[in-house]
């Protein structure tokens, strides 16, 4: 790529050149005197249109008179060997064909041809023309589009001669003198321009000139350098804003990916809290649940043990009952030793039969001796059983003391049985003393009981009898004591269940413990999520903002603009009112929109123009905004 100021000087010597040529060859051919003229033409059109932009200092418009000479001169430059096309309404000679031609060469140039095609006010191919180099002096492409069109000579040759300034050298000088027109800042209003029936007449008299003006030309060539070169440097510095802007747009890219993983995690921390809740919820009713059944089981057994308590209480009551009988017995007995001592005091004679009947009394004590040292053997494993059961029921919980106090009351009855059970035994030593003491009066006195000997007996089957109902009596206490031993088992076993279901309980409570905990953490992990979302979500707003800055600033130096075509917009596009005749359409000048007149009914100087322009609401609220920013 040639910078500007060496392209510029190129064309001015190679016309230094051509110009040398032009007169050898004027006698020769004409096509080669108006190819000379025109060249000599565009130079000075160019020349003086960028030293009066120049001293003139701001953007221009489309009543700039060097401006509109300067595409008089281009449109005869374009005109010059033109080849006349026939039609049904005669013959036709438009130079709008070569120019629709570069929106085939270059995609960028389809933009301005559009909206050449959609301007409502232009009828002919002159007209439509004329729009198109405004357009595209207004995007600093018109030396770029020229040029990709005179290098085609394969198309060129059918609109043109082989003559023409387009087709020879001089298109080319043209083209090169045309780069210098970049340092230019124009904003031309084609719309409402009649651009179909204006005359395009040379006015010669603005370039005549004489040594005053030489100097200042030189004066002004110098500034022109001066200004190509800041040009440069303009240009290189948006070269790097490009690369920054690049920079930056990758950063942006890498921090919303970065942001979108970060609320993925987010998402499924969120789930996962969502889930340990429900389980801790689930974990709760269960918990309340085994509370529940637990309070149950232990009522029952509540109403169980009392239920027994009933029971035991009725049948120690018939025990006691039963004692006191044996008791009275046992004293009438006493009563009936004395009387039979008095007998055999009188009943000697009876001495066999009394030796007969205390062998068989002697035979019953030593059973009923017997089941007394069995009674004993339980009592003492009962005493055993009482022992363990309380030694283990103290280890119980606070809710079983009542158990306890009633195994108390029954080892405190057992006792009471055994304290029975000596008395009865120390009876029956004594009713042994008094045997030996009736064995010792019965040698004495044989002879008399041997007449009471039947009556003797009588006793002894009461006294059978009586050693019978104190066996079932035994029998009743044993079975009572296994039924005792049995409810003591289920007890427990009770007592188990209830303390497999406590340690259930606090495993459950150390597990619902140690998913708070987890909880706490994953909302404590959430919430520094959270912060540092919020400070990404701060540290985007304000790259966002730097690069749309960037973006603005990149815009107002390339100078390019995407303009909306007017048959893409039916409605505005803040209002959303439909355009009729009444209802104009109007370009916004900062974001190339189009809206009615009551939207964009504002003012604002831009950086390509400082002229005030009109721009629409967002923009104007946006530019204020901006202004604000920078100033504070």
């Amino acid at each position: 790529m040639y910078s500007p100021q060496s392209l510029h000087r190129w064309g001015i010597t190679h016309t230094e050149s051509m110009e040398r040529l032009a007169y050898s060859q004027a006698l020769r051919d004409p096509m080669a005197m108006e190819r000379a003229n025109l060249l000599n033409m565009a130079k000075l059109s160019i020349k003086g249109l960028i030293e009066s932009a120049l001293s003139f200092g701001r953007t221009l418009d489309s009543d700039y008179p060097p401006l509109q000479q300067f595409f008089v001169v281009m449109e005869h430059c374009l005109k010059h060997g033109l080849r006349v096309k026939k039609s049904f309404l005669g013959y036709n000679k438009s130079l709008w064909g070569p120019l629709e031609m570069v929106e085939k060469l270059c995609p960028e140039a389809g933009e301005i041809a559009a909206s050449v095609r959609d301007l409502p006010g232009l009828k002919t191919p002159l007209g439509r023309a004329r729009a198109w180099l405004r357009l595209a002096l207004m995007q600093k492409r018109l030396a770029d589009y020229l040029r990709l069109l005179i290098t085609r000579k394969d198309l060129l040759s059918d609109f043109y001669e082989n003559s023409a300034v387009m087709v020879e050298e001089e298109g080319a000088v043209i083209v090169g003198l045309l780069v210098g027109l970049n340092v230019i800042d124009a904003n031309l209003c084609v719309k409402g321009e009649d651009l179909d029936t204006q005359v395009g007449v040379i006015d010669f008299s603005m370039y005549l000139k004489n040594d005053i003006d030489d100097y200042r030309s030189e004066e002004r060539n110098g500034q022109i350098a001066a200004i190509l070169d800041q040009k440069n440097y303009v240009e290189e510095l948006n070269r790097q804003l490009n690369s920054s802007v690049h920079g930056l747009q990758g950063r942006v890219d890498n921090l919303e990916k970065s942001n979108s993983k970060l609320i993925e995690e987010l998402a499924i921390a969120k789930n996962n809290i969502i889930k340990l809740q429900e389980e801790n919820h689930q974990l709760r009713n269960e918990n309340t649940i085994i509370l529940m059944k637990a309070q149950q089981q232990l009522e029952v057994t509540q109403v169980d043990v009392d239920v027994e308590l009933d029971t035991y209480k009725k049948s120690r009551q018939g025990l006691d009952e039963m004692y006191n009988e044996a008791r009275k017995q046992l004293r009438e007995e006493c009563q009936l030793r004395q009387d039979v001592e008095n007998e055999l005091v009188v009943q000697v004679s009876m001495k066999q039969e009394m030796d007969l009947a205390m062998k068989l009394l002697e035979k019953d004590i030593h059973e009923k001796q017997d089941t007394l040292i069995g009674l004993r053997h339980q009592l003492d494993e009962v005493k055993a059983i009482n022992v363990e059961m309380y030694s283990k029921m103290q280890t119980s919980d606070d809710g079983m003391k009542q158990k306890n106090d009633m195994i108390t009351r029954l080892e405190e009855k057992t006792n009471q049985i055994t304290a029975t059970m000596k008395q009865l035994e120390q009876r029956l030593q004594e009713v042994d003393r008094d045997r030996w003491t009736a064995e010792d009066g019965t040698r004495k006195f044989k002879q008399d009981f041997v007449n009471k000997a039947d009556s003797l007996q009588k006793q002894i089957a009461q006294r059978e009898k009586q050693r019978l109902q104190l066996e079932t009596d035994l029998k009743i206490e044993k079975e009572w004591q296994q039924t005792l031993q049995n409810n003591l088992e289920r007890e427990r076993d009770i007592v188990a269940q209830l303390s497999a279901e406590a340690q259930q309980i606090n495993g459950l409570k150390k597990e619902f413990h140690r998913l708070q905990d987890e909880n706490c953490q994953l909302t404590g992990i959430c919430d520094e999520q959270e912060h540092a979302l919020e400070e990404l979500g701060c540290k985007l707003s304000e790259s966002k903002l730097k690069i749309e800055d960037i973006k603005e600033a990149n815009k107002a130096l390339q100078g390019g603009q995407i303009w909306l075509k007017d048959k893409d917009a039916n409605i505005c596009k803040l209002c959303e009112k439909e355009f009729s005749i009444s209802r104009r359409k109007h370009h916004c000048r900062n974001c190339g929109e189009i809206f009615c007149n009551a939207c964009s009914d504002n003012e604002l100087p831009l950086p390509a123009s400082p002229k005030p322009v009109r721009v629409c609401d967002t923009c104007h609220a946006l530019l204020l905004q901006r202004c604000s920013s920078n100033a504070t």
